[in-house]
């Protein structure tokens, strides 16, 4: 039986704006839906697309469903708000103690407050 691992820590976050770099969606960007810590992937909005069959039940008709996969984490780089680049991500402390994500493109604050 396999252990279970620890979640790594990712400098991408739910809500931003990421570019595929490898893979048939290269490329392409979209908003991120989802981080999964445990298995280093992240789902992203209408990317990576996925048909899933879905046997009827009472609450769904069922059919073939399409939904997002997964990819891994590193296939995608952050889009920067402030440059609209790809781009890497790094921490930087600030007077408060907080540390913050900052685009090492434009030098300037991703995250909010």
């Amino acid at each position: 039986m396999p252990m279970a691992t620890k979640p790594q820590k990712f400098k991408i976050r739910k809500g931003d704006t990421v570019m595929v770099i490898a893979g048939k969606d290269k490329g392409k960007t979209g908003k991120v839906l989802q981080v999964a810590a445990i298995q280093s992937k992240i789902f992203v909005e209408k990317l990576n697309l996925i048909k899933k069959h879905v046997r009827p039940s009472k609450a769904s008709k069922g059919g073939i469903v399409e939904k997002e996969g997964g990819l891994y984490v590193s296939k995608v780089m952050v889009v920067c708000p402030q440059c609209g680049k790809p781009t890497r991500i790094g921490l930087r402390a600030i007077e408060t103690g907080r540390r913050l994500r900052y685009c090492k493109k434009c030098d300037e604050i991703i995250d909010k407050g």
